[in-house]
């Protein structure tokens, strides 16, 4: 009786036990507190051997640009003002001073520069198109076609170039046809007000913003960087400068000065962690298949995903050798994958306190230059008997079907589905 009462007395724990997934990973790589703002992490997994006799020939990508300064003057102004104008009033700490001039050498690196590719964003999307070369050289073999497509966003275009010259590097035999025009908008980067206006409203940014004061950290930032408390609460917005100053602690690895400097030393092991789960929960309202936002958000990229059925249709009937890549925006990598149902990132949560527990972690579905492959194998041309594999930043994905092998899956029953899935669709 009381081996059986230990038993259940562990089992009882097991959920405190699992709940924090990511507060250990924390621990181990303090980078992935980035979440979108991530930098790229080099795949490591082993690929599942094909199934008996199939070669891949086609690949069908659509991908993230690569590591980016930010987008607005005031993710650099704000912190870098509130701690200067602290300075001048002698109202900082030793560590609030050091904090100033770290920032003003980030501020520094990025004028002039904001939303602009970093040298490692072009590296990274040239490392991409290496590993697919080596992985899948019969896809790349010969006067192969490439057709690659991009949104008119300029780091996406250069994004899309630097992918292209390396895989003409590799073989430049390669016919390579690329274009960024306004014809492919309705697909590559879809404007859904309706999505973006439901994902604003209070049913969805009061539950947020509780559970982002449950969360807080903020007094414990203020006590390290400022030396006066009573100018801390007249003065600072506490909450705003936090997330200011996280967003740069955090997005510092994109760029060349991640070397040589950090913001992460201002922030303890469980102040990431806690930092961390409000910016995951904002990627699972705005772009996810959050309740709260109608659970129906990952249908802005229906369109790109017909788009995706449509062309490999096309290439599987043709049955050569080819690649189609496009490239946008980290919510459509995002709201693709969670419409895909890529290793359940589809599911929805109501509580946002279960977002670690059941395993959603916007570091592993949507980091810088994060992509989808879909890879197609067949015995011979004009097979019908075609194959794919489906890898989520170069890593085998699941789906929701009956697979072989364990990665791969037959593509007349992702048709079948997934046209089904969009065909059900309504308009709100």
């Amino acid at each position: 009786m009381r081996k059986v009462l230990f038993f259940l007395s562990l089992v009882a724990l097991l959920p405190t036990v699992t709940a924090q997934t990511a507060k250990v990973e924390i621990a181990k790589n303090v980078r992935i507190t980035a979440n979108r703002n991530m930098a790229y992490m080099i795949p490591k997994k082993q690929q599942t051997p094909a199934p008996p006799g199939m070669k891949p020939f086609y690949v069908s990508h659509f991908g993230r640009c690569g590591s980016h300064y930010l987008d607005e003057a005031t993710d650099y102004d704000y912190p870098y003002n509130t701690l200067l104008r602290a300075a001048s009033l002698g109202k900082l700490t030793p560590m609030g001073r050091t904090a100033l001039q770290r920032i003003q050498r980030i501020r520094d690196d990025a004028r002039e520069r904001l939303g602009e590719l970093t040298p490692l964003g072009h590296e990274q999307q040239k490392q991409i198109a290496r590993r697919m070369y080596e992985r899948f050289p019969e896809v790349f073999a010969g006067d192969a076609h490439i057709d690659a497509r991009s949104t008119l966003s300029v780091r996406s275009i250069l994004s899309m170039e630097s992918m292209l010259q390396q895989l003409l590097m590799l073989n430049p035999k390669l016919q390579v046809s690329h274009d960024a025009t306004r014809r492919d908008q309705y697909y590559m980067s879809p404007t859904d007000t309706l999505f973006t206006l439901h994902a604003t409203e209070p049913s969805v940014t009061e539950p947020y913003q509780e559970f982002c004061k449950r969360h807080d950290t903020s007094d414990k930032l203020m006590k390290l960087l400022f030396s006066d408390a009573d100018y801390v609460r007249s003065e600072v917005d506490a909450s705003r400068f936090n997330v200011s100053f996280f967003k740069l602690a955090s997005h510092l690895q994109n760029t060349d000065l991640s070397n040589r400097l950090t913001l992460y030393d201002t922030f303890s092991d469980d102040d990431l962690y806690e930092n961390w789960l409000c910016d995951n929960a904002l990627s699972y309202v705005t772009y996810a298949s959050s309740p709260l936002n109608g659970g129906r958000q990952p249908f802005v990229q229906r369109e790109l995903l017909r788009q995706i059925i449509y062309e490999a249709d096309s290439c599987v009937s043709n049955g050569k050798p080819c690649a189609t890549l496009r490239f946008g925006h980290d919510s459509a990598v995002l709201s693709l994958a969670c419409l895909l149902d890529l290793n359940d990132c589809g599911q929805q949560i109501a509580d946002l306190d279960q977002l670690d527990r059941k395993g959603w972690h916007d570091y592993k579905l949507n980091p810088m230059a994060a992509n989808i492959q879909f890879v197609f194998y067949h015995r011979m041309q004009n097979d019908d008997d075609v194959y794919f594999k489906v890898l989520l930043n170069e890593e085998e994905a699941t789906l929701p079907l009956k697979s072989t092998k364990g990665a791969y899956y037959r593509w007349n029953e992702f048709r079948e589905r997934y046209l089904k899935l969009l065909n059900s669709y309504q308009e709100p």
